[in-house]
């Protein structure tokens, strides 16, 4: 494990000279211009007019650094000392570039509500001790600014951001949000509702022990969910389809099938054998009506449609798996 040396040698908001106080400020302003402008970059493939309200966000921390630069160089000359976030004990961080590619459309507007509520109380605290007159003025001014960018983030919104552009972007939203939830979280669904029925209900009625089908069903339902979580991360990173991140997709895909399956294996639990397969077969077709309101719902497929796949499939796939058993 490493250590950084410098850990314990942070200084305390308290001990900052004013000149300490402004440089400070000024690499906050510069930190937070370009995280904007990262979040412009992330959302312009797919939400442009979102993209436009963070490059001018971007251009207002910008001229907050300008103003800080220009009052440093009056009062205490042209270097500025290097001090950042991570210098001060206790002072508000930003996350790094890695753990924000992971961030939504709403989670990017939340986290930029929350890096102006932190710079505002930053500038007032720094206002409140500062002694130098036109530094409290200037630091107040920020703090007032920081405090009213939710204004200025509105004001810019409903600059880029036209009813017809919402639209486009929700669209968007929405249509990511299918591709790489609800696409192969539905496929993994119908996988293990559906392929694992066979299996379960022929083993059900060819031995008639509970146990060993609650057990017949587990294997087939956890083996078919690592295998369908598998084929769809593997199959497409997602970088020309646009479908989202193969982790992501691969673990909807998995966790979905793997619940199809168990949601008639997990009956068998009971002792009972007719009451178990009763409530099994229950199940069963809760599921497959549940399949075929997601297809319509999510996938517009008209309702008759979805209902002959998957209902009338199904059907006659436990069919299958009774009869075999039988025999």
């Amino acid at each position: 494990m490493l250590l950084n040396p410098f850990s314990g040698a942070k200084r305390s908001f308290d001990s900052l000279s004013e000149q300490e106080i402004l440089a400070l400020a000024i690499s906050a302003e510069e930190d937070d211009s370009r995280i904007y402008l990262a979040y412009a970059d992330k959302l312009r493939p797919d939400y442009p007019q979102s993209a436009k309200v963070f490059e001018d966000m971007a251009e207002v921390e910008h001229a907050h650094r300008n103003m800080l630069i220009d009052m440093h160089s009056r009062l205490f000359g042209e270097r500025i000392p290097l001090i950042r976030r991570e210098h001060v004990r206790g002072f508000y961080e930003r996350k790094p570039d890695w753990l924000r590619d992971t961030l939504s459309l709403e989670q990017i507007r939340d986290e930029a509500g929350r890096m102006e509520e932190s710079a505002h109380r930053f500038y007032h605290e720094a206002a409140q001790r500062s002694g130098h007159a036109e530094v409290r003025k200037l630091l107040g001014d920020l703090a007032v600014a920081e405090q009213g960018h939710g204004e200025i983030a509105a004001m810019l919104s409903e600059k880029h951001l036209t009813d017809e552009a919402r639209d486009d972007e929700d669209q968007t939203k929405k249509r990511q949000f299918i591709l790489t939830y609800v696409q192969p979280g539905l496929a993994g669904l119908m996988d293990g509702s559906v392929s694992t029925l066979a299996p379960i209900f022929a083993a059900a009625f060819a031995t008639g022990d509970t146990w060993s089908t609650f057990l017949i069903g587990l294997s087939a339902s956890v083996g078919a969910g690592i295998s369908m979580g598998f084929t769809e991360a593997a199959h497409d990173d997602g970088k020309l389809s646009g479908r989202g991140s193969p982790a992501k997709r691969g673990l909807a895909s998995g966790i979905m099938t793997t619940i199809g399956g168990l949601g008639h294996a997990l009956p068998y639990l009971i002792p009972h054998f007719w009451t178990a397969t009763i409530i099994a077969i229950i199940v069963v077709f809760v599921e497959l009506w549940a399949i075929a309101f997601i297809q319509n719902r999510f996938m517009e497929t008209p309702f008759w449609r979805a209902t002959m796949q998957v209902v009338l499939g199904g059907s006659l796939v436990l069919a299958a798996g009774v009869i075999i058993g039988q025999g």
